[in-house]
Protein backbone atom coordinates (compact mmCIF):
# COMPACT_ATOMS: atom_id res chain seq x y z
CA UNK A 1 0.00 0.00 0.00
CA UNK A 2 2.95 2.59 0.68
CA UNK A 3 4.39 1.28 -2.10
CA UNK A 4 1.95 2.24 -4.28
CA UNK A 5 1.20 5.50 -3.00
CA UNK A 6 4.97 6.16 -3.30
CA UNK A 7 4.76 5.85 -7.47
CA UNK A 8 1.24 7.98 -7.87
CA UNK A 9 3.17 10.79 -5.85
CA UNK A 10 6.21 10.23 -7.58
CA UNK A 11 3.76 9.67 -11.02
CA UNK A 12 2.20 12.99 -10.54
CA UNK A 13 5.56 15.13 -10.13
CA UNK A 14 6.72 13.85 -12.97
CA UNK A 15 3.75 15.09 -14.94
CA UNK A 16 3.98 18.50 -12.83
CA UNK A 17 7.69 18.83 -13.88
CA UNK A 18 6.50 18.18 -17.22
CA UNK A 19 3.60 20.67 -17.43
CA UNK A 20 6.21 23.42 -15.49
CA UNK A 21 8.79 22.75 -18.18
CA UNK A 22 6.28 23.28 -21.13
CA UNK A 23 5.28 26.77 -19.44
CA UNK A 24 8.54 28.00 -19.22
CA UNK A 25 9.37 27.14 -22.82
CA UNK A 26 6.15 28.67 -23.89
CA UNK A 27 6.48 31.70 -21.66
CA UNK A 28 10.13 32.35 -23.08
CA UNK A 29 9.09 32.12 -26.27
CA UNK A 30 6.47 34.67 -26.18
CA UNK A 31 8.59 36.42 -23.94
CA UNK A 32 11.68 36.84 -26.17
CA UNK A 33 10.97 35.86 -30.02
CA UNK A 34 7.38 35.72 -30.87
CA UNK A 35 6.34 38.31 -28.30
CA UNK A 36 9.19 40.99 -29.77
CA UNK A 37 8.60 39.48 -33.41
CA UNK A 38 5.59 41.69 -35.56
CA UNK A 39 3.00 39.79 -37.42
CA UNK A 40 4.24 39.65 -41.25
CA UNK A 41 0.73 40.26 -43.68
CA UNK A 42 1.71 39.15 -47.16
CA UNK A 43 -1.25 38.56 -50.13
CA UNK A 44 -1.14 37.38 -53.78
CA UNK A 45 -2.78 36.77 -56.50
CA UNK A 46 -4.27 33.13 -57.51
CA UNK A 47 -1.78 31.79 -60.35
CA UNK A 48 1.08 34.17 -59.93
CA UNK A 49 3.95 34.29 -57.25
CA UNK A 50 4.21 35.70 -53.80
CA UNK A 51 7.20 36.66 -51.54
CA UNK A 52 7.46 36.42 -47.89
CA UNK A 53 10.54 38.90 -46.61
CA UNK A 54 11.29 38.09 -43.21
CA UNK A 55 13.86 39.72 -41.04
CA UNK A 56 16.39 38.95 -38.27
CA UNK A 57 19.00 40.44 -35.85
CA UNK A 58 22.41 40.83 -36.13
CA UNK A 59 24.98 37.66 -35.21
CA UNK A 60 22.29 35.32 -37.19
CA UNK A 61 23.97 35.68 -40.51
CA UNK A 62 25.36 32.15 -40.83
CA UNK A 63 22.69 30.19 -39.18
CA UNK A 64 20.06 28.25 -40.94
CA UNK A 65 16.62 29.69 -41.94
CA UNK A 66 13.53 27.88 -42.76
CA UNK A 67 9.72 28.77 -43.61
CA UNK A 68 6.92 26.24 -42.04
CA UNK A 69 3.45 25.86 -41.56
CA UNK A 70 1.24 24.40 -39.10
CA UNK A 71 3.16 23.55 -35.63
CA UNK A 72 6.70 23.54 -37.64
CA UNK A 73 7.13 20.04 -37.41
CA UNK A 74 10.05 18.01 -39.28
CA UNK A 75 7.43 17.42 -42.02
CA UNK A 76 5.71 21.20 -41.70
CA UNK A 77 9.35 22.22 -42.87
CA UNK A 78 8.72 23.63 -47.02
CA UNK A 79 12.18 25.02 -47.41
CA UNK A 80 15.40 26.30 -45.85
CA UNK A 81 18.20 28.00 -46.76
CA UNK A 82 20.67 24.73 -47.67
CA UNK A 83 18.44 23.81 -50.10
CA UNK A 84 17.89 27.36 -52.22
CA UNK A 85 14.93 25.18 -54.63
CA UNK A 86 12.07 23.08 -53.54
CA UNK A 87 9.20 22.44 -55.52
CA UNK A 88 7.21 25.69 -55.63
CA UNK A 89 9.56 27.05 -53.04
CA UNK A 90 13.01 28.97 -53.76
CA UNK A 91 14.63 30.96 -50.79
CA UNK A 92 17.73 33.77 -50.65
CA UNK A 93 19.20 35.04 -47.62
CA UNK A 94 20.68 38.97 -47.95
CA UNK A 95 22.93 39.10 -45.04
CA UNK A 96 23.85 42.33 -46.21
CA UNK A 97 20.26 43.79 -45.06
CA UNK A 98 20.12 41.01 -42.51
CA UNK A 99 16.21 39.61 -44.60
CA UNK A 100 15.40 36.15 -46.07
CA UNK A 101 12.96 36.09 -48.81
CA UNK A 102 10.74 32.82 -49.48
CA UNK A 103 9.12 32.45 -53.03
CA UNK A 104 5.68 30.80 -53.32
CA UNK A 105 5.30 30.22 -57.42
CA UNK A 106 1.91 29.61 -58.57
CA UNK A 107 -0.54 30.55 -56.08
CA UNK A 108 -3.36 28.72 -55.32
CA UNK A 109 -6.61 29.21 -52.71
CA UNK A 110 -5.17 26.27 -50.69
CA UNK A 111 -1.92 28.57 -50.12
CA UNK A 112 -3.67 30.72 -48.29
CA UNK A 113 -3.21 30.65 -44.46
CA UNK A 114 -0.39 30.93 -41.26
CA UNK A 115 3.25 30.46 -41.63
CA UNK A 116 6.12 31.31 -39.46
CA UNK A 117 9.89 32.42 -40.80
CA UNK A 118 12.19 30.58 -38.57
CA UNK A 119 15.82 30.82 -37.52
CA UNK A 120 17.46 27.24 -36.35
CA UNK A 121 19.29 27.62 -32.92
CA UNK A 122 20.27 25.65 -29.58
CA UNK A 123 17.29 24.75 -27.26
CA UNK A 124 14.69 27.09 -29.02
CA UNK A 125 14.11 27.92 -32.99
CA UNK A 126 13.27 31.72 -33.34
CA UNK A 127 9.70 32.11 -35.27
CA UNK A 128 7.99 35.07 -36.91
CA UNK A 129 4.40 34.50 -37.75
CA UNK A 130 3.09 34.79 -41.25
CA UNK A 131 -0.47 35.24 -42.80
CA UNK A 132 -0.63 35.11 -46.25
CA UNK A 133 -3.73 36.21 -48.77
CA UNK A 134 -4.33 35.05 -51.20
CA UNK A 135 -7.08 36.61 -53.98
CA UNK A 136 -8.18 35.93 -57.69
CA UNK A 137 -6.51 38.25 -60.03
CA UNK A 138 -9.33 39.68 -61.67
CA UNK A 139 -11.30 42.94 -59.97
CA UNK A 140 -13.72 44.07 -59.45
CA UNK A 141 -17.01 43.72 -57.96
CA UNK A 142 -18.26 46.65 -59.23
CA UNK A 143 -17.85 48.34 -62.10
CA UNK A 144 -18.16 52.47 -63.38
CA UNK A 145 -19.65 52.53 -66.81
CA UNK A 146 -18.31 55.44 -69.37
CA UNK A 147 -19.50 56.58 -72.39
CA UNK A 148 -17.90 58.77 -75.52
CA UNK A 149 -18.45 59.26 -79.19
CA UNK A 150 -15.75 58.30 -81.77
CA UNK A 151 -13.17 61.00 -82.23
CA UNK A 152 -14.32 63.38 -79.28
CA UNK A 153 -12.36 62.99 -75.52
CA UNK A 154 -13.56 61.53 -72.66
CA UNK A 155 -12.20 62.19 -69.00
CA UNK A 156 -11.56 58.96 -66.78
CA UNK A 157 -12.16 59.90 -62.36
CA UNK A 158 -10.42 57.78 -60.09
CA UNK A 159 -11.10 58.16 -56.40
CA UNK A 160 -8.89 57.18 -53.59
CA UNK A 161 -8.26 57.01 -49.84
CA UNK A 162 -6.82 60.24 -48.14
CA UNK A 163 -3.86 57.92 -46.95
CA UNK A 164 -2.48 57.25 -50.14
CA UNK A 165 -1.97 61.67 -51.14
CA UNK A 166 1.48 60.98 -51.90
CA UNK A 167 1.12 57.13 -53.56
CA UNK A 168 1.94 56.42 -56.95
CA UNK A 169 -1.17 56.21 -59.54
CA UNK A 170 -1.65 54.78 -62.53
CA UNK A 171 -4.31 53.19 -65.52
CA UNK A 172 -3.70 50.29 -67.35
CA UNK A 173 -5.96 48.21 -69.58
CA UNK A 174 -7.98 45.00 -69.11
CA UNK A 175 -9.00 43.44 -65.77
CA UNK A 176 -5.78 41.54 -64.36
CA UNK A 177 -4.87 43.46 -61.33
CA UNK A 178 -1.24 41.42 -61.07
CA UNK A 179 -0.12 42.98 -64.59
CA UNK A 180 -1.72 46.26 -63.99
CA UNK A 181 0.94 48.15 -62.96
CA UNK A 182 3.50 46.60 -65.59
CA UNK A 183 1.24 47.58 -68.54
CA UNK A 184 0.24 50.80 -67.22
CA UNK A 185 -0.85 53.16 -69.96
CA UNK A 186 0.27 56.45 -67.86
CA UNK A 187 1.03 57.12 -64.55
CA UNK A 188 1.35 59.95 -62.10
CA UNK A 189 5.11 59.99 -63.07
CA UNK A 190 5.02 59.62 -66.30
CA UNK A 191 1.88 61.78 -67.15
CA UNK A 192 1.62 62.13 -70.94
CA UNK A 193 1.45 59.17 -73.46
CA UNK A 194 0.72 60.32 -77.04
CA UNK A 195 -3.40 60.36 -76.33
CA UNK A 196 -3.42 59.48 -72.92
CA UNK A 197 -2.63 62.45 -69.83
CA UNK A 198 -2.97 61.77 -66.07
CA UNK A 199 -4.03 64.75 -63.70
CA UNK A 200 -3.66 64.33 -60.02
CA UNK A 201 -6.18 66.51 -57.73
CA UNK A 202 -5.44 65.72 -54.02
CA UNK A 203 -7.52 68.37 -52.71
CA UNK A 204 -10.52 66.05 -54.22
CA UNK A 205 -8.93 62.76 -53.57
CA UNK A 206 -9.01 62.11 -57.40
CA UNK A 207 -7.24 61.62 -60.40
CA UNK A 208 -8.18 61.85 -63.92
CA UNK A 209 -7.27 60.62 -66.61
CA UNK A 210 -8.38 62.19 -70.14
CA UNK A 211 -8.46 60.17 -73.61
CA UNK A 212 -8.37 62.52 -77.09
CA UNK A 213 -9.19 61.70 -80.34
CA UNK A 214 -11.31 58.61 -79.03
CA UNK A 215 -11.01 55.47 -81.38
CA UNK A 216 -13.18 52.47 -81.56
CA UNK A 217 -9.87 50.48 -80.45
CA UNK A 218 -10.49 52.55 -76.85
CA UNK A 219 -13.34 50.63 -76.17
CA UNK A 220 -12.90 47.97 -73.38
CA UNK A 221 -11.59 47.61 -69.45
CA UNK A 222 -9.75 50.43 -67.90
CA UNK A 223 -8.07 49.43 -64.02
CA UNK A 224 -7.24 52.69 -62.22
CA UNK A 225 -4.84 51.52 -59.47
CA UNK A 226 -3.15 52.99 -56.53
CA UNK A 227 0.08 51.73 -55.05
CA UNK A 228 0.26 50.65 -51.75
CA UNK A 229 3.60 49.20 -50.15
CA UNK A 230 3.65 45.60 -48.65
CA UNK A 231 0.22 45.30 -49.99
CA UNK A 232 -1.91 44.66 -52.94
CA UNK A 233 -2.89 47.98 -54.64
CA UNK A 234 -6.16 48.88 -54.60
CA UNK A 235 -8.37 49.18 -58.13
CA UNK A 236 -11.19 50.74 -59.32
CA UNK A 237 -13.10 49.14 -62.22
CA UNK A 238 -13.83 51.15 -65.25
CA UNK A 239 -16.19 50.06 -68.98
CA UNK A 240 -15.37 52.36 -71.38
CA UNK A 241 -18.24 52.52 -74.30
CA UNK A 242 -17.61 54.30 -77.65
CA UNK A 243 -20.29 54.88 -80.42
CA UNK A 244 -20.39 56.25 -83.84
CA UNK A 245 -23.30 58.32 -83.29
CA UNK A 246 -23.28 59.56 -86.97
CA UNK A 247 -23.75 56.51 -88.61
CA UNK A 248 -27.23 56.74 -87.05
CA UNK A 249 -27.75 60.18 -89.89
CA UNK A 250 -25.79 58.46 -92.90
CA UNK A 251 -27.33 59.53 -96.00
CA UNK A 252 -25.46 58.45 -99.66
CA UNK A 253 -26.51 61.18 -102.41
CA UNK A 254 -25.73 61.00 -106.31
CA UNK A 255 -25.19 63.34 -108.57
CA UNK A 256 -24.52 64.78 -112.20
CA UNK A 257 -21.37 66.58 -113.24
CA UNK A 258 -22.74 70.08 -114.28
CA UNK A 259 -26.17 69.50 -112.61
CA UNK A 260 -27.23 70.38 -109.46
CA UNK A 261 -27.59 68.75 -106.22
CA UNK A 262 -29.34 69.41 -102.86
CA UNK A 263 -27.85 67.97 -99.36
CA UNK A 264 -30.13 67.72 -96.69
CA UNK A 265 -29.05 68.30 -92.68
CA UNK A 266 -31.46 68.31 -90.24
CA UNK A 267 -31.05 69.64 -86.79
CA UNK A 268 -32.44 69.26 -82.74
CA UNK A 269 -35.47 72.31 -82.36
CA UNK A 270 -33.17 74.21 -79.43
CA UNK A 271 -30.57 74.42 -81.97
CA UNK A 272 -32.65 76.92 -84.03
CA UNK A 273 -30.12 79.79 -83.32
CA UNK A 274 -27.23 77.72 -83.78
CA UNK A 275 -24.82 78.14 -86.47
CA UNK A 276 -25.10 75.79 -89.30
CA UNK A 277 -22.19 74.46 -91.44
CA UNK A 278 -21.37 72.16 -93.56
CA UNK A 279 -17.37 70.63 -93.98
CA UNK A 280 -15.58 67.72 -96.29
CA UNK A 281 -12.97 65.26 -95.01
CA UNK A 282 -12.98 61.68 -94.24
CA UNK A 283 -12.15 62.21 -90.25
CA UNK A 284 -15.69 64.79 -88.79
CA UNK A 285 -12.95 66.12 -86.31
CA UNK A 286 -11.02 67.27 -89.07
CA UNK A 287 -12.79 68.58 -91.72
CA UNK A 288 -12.77 72.03 -93.61
CA UNK A 289 -15.82 73.94 -94.05
CA UNK A 290 -17.17 75.01 -97.48
CA UNK A 291 -20.13 76.96 -95.96
CA UNK A 292 -21.77 77.86 -93.27
CA UNK A 293 -24.87 80.06 -92.01
CA UNK A 294 -23.05 83.51 -91.74
CA UNK A 295 -20.26 83.27 -94.68
CA UNK A 296 -19.72 80.85 -97.44
CA UNK A 297 -16.06 79.83 -99.23
CA UNK A 298 -17.58 78.91 -102.64
CA UNK A 299 -19.89 80.21 -104.48
CA UNK A 300 -20.86 76.68 -105.76
CA UNK A 301 -22.25 75.99 -102.16
CA UNK A 302 -24.94 78.02 -100.60
CA UNK A 303 -27.17 77.45 -97.73
CA UNK A 304 -30.75 77.94 -96.74
CA UNK A 305 -31.94 77.20 -92.94
CA UNK A 306 -35.43 75.82 -92.51
CA UNK A 307 -36.49 76.72 -89.07
CA UNK A 308 -39.88 75.12 -89.31
CA UNK A 309 -38.91 72.14 -90.12
CA UNK A 310 -35.74 72.26 -87.87
CA UNK A 311 -33.33 71.59 -91.14
CA UNK A 312 -30.94 73.50 -93.68
CA UNK A 313 -30.31 72.28 -96.76
CA UNK A 314 -26.90 73.04 -99.07
CA UNK A 315 -27.07 72.98 -103.24
CA UNK A 316 -24.05 72.60 -105.18
CA UNK A 317 -24.66 74.26 -108.66
CA UNK A 318 -22.46 73.03 -111.65
CA UNK A 319 -21.15 69.90 -109.96
CA UNK A 320 -17.99 68.64 -110.59
CA UNK A 321 -15.76 65.54 -110.15
CA UNK A 322 -13.46 66.75 -107.07
CA UNK A 323 -17.09 67.39 -104.78
CA UNK A 324 -17.05 63.77 -104.77
CA UNK A 325 -16.30 62.49 -101.43
CA UNK A 326 -17.97 62.86 -97.28
CA UNK A 327 -19.51 66.01 -95.84
CA UNK A 328 -20.42 66.31 -92.05
CA UNK A 329 -23.23 68.80 -91.57
CA UNK A 330 -24.36 69.89 -88.43
CA UNK A 331 -25.36 72.51 -85.48
CA UNK A 332 -23.30 72.35 -82.81
CA UNK A 333 -19.35 73.43 -83.12
CA UNK A 334 -18.71 71.06 -80.12
CA UNK A 335 -19.69 67.96 -82.04
CA UNK A 336 -22.58 66.65 -79.58
CA UNK A 337 -23.97 63.30 -79.91
CA UNK A 338 -26.77 62.80 -82.39
CA UNK A 339 -26.25 67.08 -83.48
CA UNK A 340 -24.26 66.50 -86.79
CA UNK A 341 -25.43 64.62 -90.13
CA UNK A 342 -22.79 62.19 -92.05
CA UNK A 343 -23.23 62.32 -96.24
CA UNK A 344 -20.81 60.49 -98.71
CA UNK A 345 -21.72 62.29 -102.27
CA UNK A 346 -20.95 60.22 -105.39
CA UNK A 347 -20.67 62.22 -108.55
CA UNK A 348 -21.14 60.40 -112.05
CA UNK A 349 -20.03 61.67 -115.47
CA UNK A 350 -22.60 62.56 -118.40
CA UNK A 351 -20.68 61.17 -120.99
CA UNK A 352 -20.63 57.63 -121.68
CA UNK A 353 -18.19 55.30 -123.32
CA UNK A 354 -19.58 53.25 -126.51
CA UNK A 355 -18.33 49.91 -126.95
CA UNK A 356 -16.93 49.07 -129.87
CA UNK A 357 -19.41 46.85 -132.53
CA UNK A 358 -20.25 43.49 -132.11
CA UNK A 359 -19.15 41.15 -134.88
CA UNK A 360 -20.04 37.37 -135.30
CA UNK A 361 -17.41 35.04 -136.25
CA UNK A 362 -18.79 31.94 -137.57
CA UNK A 363 -17.08 28.67 -137.51
CA UNK A 364 -17.76 25.38 -138.85
CA UNK A 365 -21.16 25.66 -138.04
CA UNK A 366 -20.66 27.08 -134.37
CA UNK A 367 -21.15 30.81 -133.78
CA UNK A 368 -20.21 33.34 -131.26
CA UNK A 369 -20.19 36.77 -130.64
CA UNK A 370 -16.21 38.84 -130.54
CA UNK A 371 -15.42 42.52 -129.81
CA UNK A 372 -12.83 43.94 -132.05
CA UNK A 373 -9.12 44.17 -129.44
CA UNK A 374 -10.43 41.49 -127.04
CA UNK A 375 -9.14 37.71 -127.01
CA UNK A 376 -11.99 35.05 -126.60
CA UNK A 377 -10.78 33.17 -123.71
CA UNK A 378 -13.57 30.61 -123.51
CA UNK A 379 -11.45 27.31 -123.14
CA UNK A 380 -14.54 25.02 -124.28
CA UNK A 381 -14.67 26.89 -127.69
CA UNK A 382 -11.05 27.08 -128.08
CA UNK A 383 -10.73 23.03 -128.14
CA UNK A 384 -13.62 22.96 -129.79
CA UNK A 385 -11.94 24.99 -132.13
CA UNK A 386 -9.26 22.79 -132.09
CA UNK A 387 -11.04 19.61 -132.80
CA UNK A 388 -13.37 20.74 -135.71
CA UNK A 389 -9.72 22.32 -137.92
CA UNK A 390 -7.62 19.50 -136.73
CA UNK A 391 -8.49 16.43 -135.51
CA UNK A 392 -11.91 16.17 -137.52
CA UNK A 393 -10.28 16.46 -141.02
CA UNK A 394 -7.56 14.00 -140.18
CA UNK A 395 -10.27 10.98 -138.72
CA UNK A 396 -11.48 12.06 -142.61
CA UNK A 397 -8.61 11.64 -144.26
CA UNK A 398 -7.36 8.44 -143.05
CA UNK A 399 -9.66 6.28 -143.85
CA UNK A 400 -9.69 7.38 -147.64
CA UNK A 401 -6.26 6.52 -147.62
CA UNK A 402 -6.00 3.61 -146.65
CA UNK A 403 -8.89 2.99 -149.54
CA UNK A 404 -6.84 4.45 -151.93
CA UNK A 405 -3.73 2.28 -151.02
CA UNK A 406 -5.86 -0.74 -150.67
CA UNK A 407 -6.92 -0.07 -154.91
CA UNK A 408 -3.45 0.74 -155.20
CA UNK A 409 -1.93 -2.88 -154.42
CA UNK A 410 -5.13 -4.34 -155.77
CA UNK A 411 -4.96 -2.79 -158.70
CA UNK A 412 -0.78 -3.97 -158.78
CA UNK A 413 -1.65 -7.72 -158.05
CA UNK A 414 -4.59 -8.58 -160.76
CA UNK A 415 -1.37 -7.59 -163.40
CA UNK A 416 1.08 -9.56 -161.83
CA UNK A 417 -0.28 -12.44 -160.29
CA UNK A 418 2.36 -14.64 -161.41
CA UNK A 419 4.86 -13.03 -159.90
CA UNK A 420 6.48 -12.30 -156.31
CA UNK A 421 7.90 -9.44 -154.62
CA UNK A 422 10.40 -9.40 -152.17
CA UNK A 423 9.32 -6.50 -149.03
CA UNK A 424 12.67 -5.41 -148.02
CA UNK A 425 13.44 -5.13 -151.58
CA UNK A 426 10.72 -3.57 -152.45
CA UNK A 427 11.28 -0.71 -150.00
CA UNK A 428 14.98 -0.29 -151.23
CA UNK A 429 15.87 3.18 -152.06
CA UNK A 430 17.89 2.45 -155.29
CA UNK A 431 14.78 1.11 -156.92
CA UNK A 432 12.66 4.46 -155.69
CA UNK A 433 15.26 6.40 -157.55
CA UNK A 434 14.79 4.52 -160.52
CA UNK A 435 11.02 5.21 -160.78
CA UNK A 436 11.74 8.26 -162.90
CA UNK A 437 13.11 6.14 -166.19
CA UNK A 438 10.10 3.83 -165.49
CA UNK A 439 7.74 6.32 -165.40
CA UNK A 440 9.45 7.27 -169.02
CA UNK A 441 9.13 3.73 -170.42
CA UNK A 442 5.50 2.98 -169.18
CA UNK A 443 4.42 6.11 -171.20
CA UNK A 444 5.85 4.59 -174.37
CA UNK A 445 4.67 0.86 -174.01
CA UNK A 446 0.80 0.37 -173.51
CA UNK A 447 0.69 -2.79 -171.48
CA UNK A 448 -1.73 -4.14 -169.04
CA UNK A 449 0.62 -2.65 -166.27
CA UNK A 450 0.86 0.57 -167.48
CA UNK A 451 -3.06 0.70 -167.85
CA UNK A 452 -2.91 -0.78 -164.30
CA UNK A 453 -0.58 2.05 -163.23
CA UNK A 454 -2.29 4.89 -164.34
CA UNK A 455 -5.62 4.15 -163.26
CA UNK A 456 -3.79 4.04 -159.86
CA UNK A 457 -2.21 7.39 -159.82
CA UNK A 458 -5.55 8.89 -161.57
CA UNK A 459 -7.28 7.73 -158.59
CA UNK A 460 -4.73 9.34 -156.33
CA UNK A 461 -4.31 12.79 -158.55
CA UNK A 462 -7.97 12.76 -158.43
CA UNK A 463 -8.92 12.76 -154.68
CA UNK A 464 -5.37 13.67 -153.00
CA UNK A 465 -3.19 15.83 -155.62
CA UNK A 466 -0.36 16.54 -152.65
CA UNK A 467 0.62 12.84 -151.93
CA UNK A 468 3.42 13.08 -153.79
CA UNK A 469 4.65 9.93 -151.73
CA UNK A 470 2.10 7.61 -152.49
CA UNK A 471 2.74 8.43 -156.52
CA UNK A 472 6.07 7.06 -155.68
CA UNK A 473 5.29 3.99 -153.87
CA UNK A 474 2.97 2.63 -156.41
CA UNK A 475 5.86 3.25 -158.87
CA UNK A 476 7.96 1.10 -156.97
CA UNK A 477 5.93 -1.79 -156.98
CA UNK A 478 5.55 -1.08 -161.09
CA UNK A 479 9.09 -1.16 -161.44
CA UNK A 480 9.58 -3.95 -159.98
CA UNK A 481 7.06 -5.61 -162.46
CA UNK A 482 8.72 -4.22 -165.40
CA UNK A 483 12.30 -5.55 -163.56
CA UNK A 484 11.06 -8.49 -164.25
Amino acid sequence: MFFEAFLFLLRSNAQMWRFQKLLFTFCFVLDSDIGAAQLIDVSGYEGRNVNISCSYEYGYDTYEKYLCRNDCGDADVLITTTEVQKNRYSITDDTSVRVFTVTISQLSAADAGKYWCGISKSFTDIYTEVKLNVKPDSCCDSVTIIQSSLENSVSISCPYKSEFLNSLKYICRGKQPSVCLQQAVVTSVNKLNRRFGLQDDKTSRHFTVTVTDVTKDDAGSYLCGVQRNNHLDEFNHIQLEVKDWCCVKLQEVSGSVGQPVTLQCPYPPQHVSNRKFLCKGERRRSCRNVVESQSQTDDRFTLQDNTASSSFSVTIVKLEVSDAGTYWCGSDSEWSLGNYTKIQLSVVSTQTNSLPPMTTVETTGIQSTHVPGQINRDPVLFYGMVFIGVALPLMLILPLIIFIKWKCFKAQGAGNSTKTVDAKEATSMSDIYENDEVVVNVKLNSSKPQSSRQHCDAQQETVYQNFDTEDTYCNQYYHKDNKH
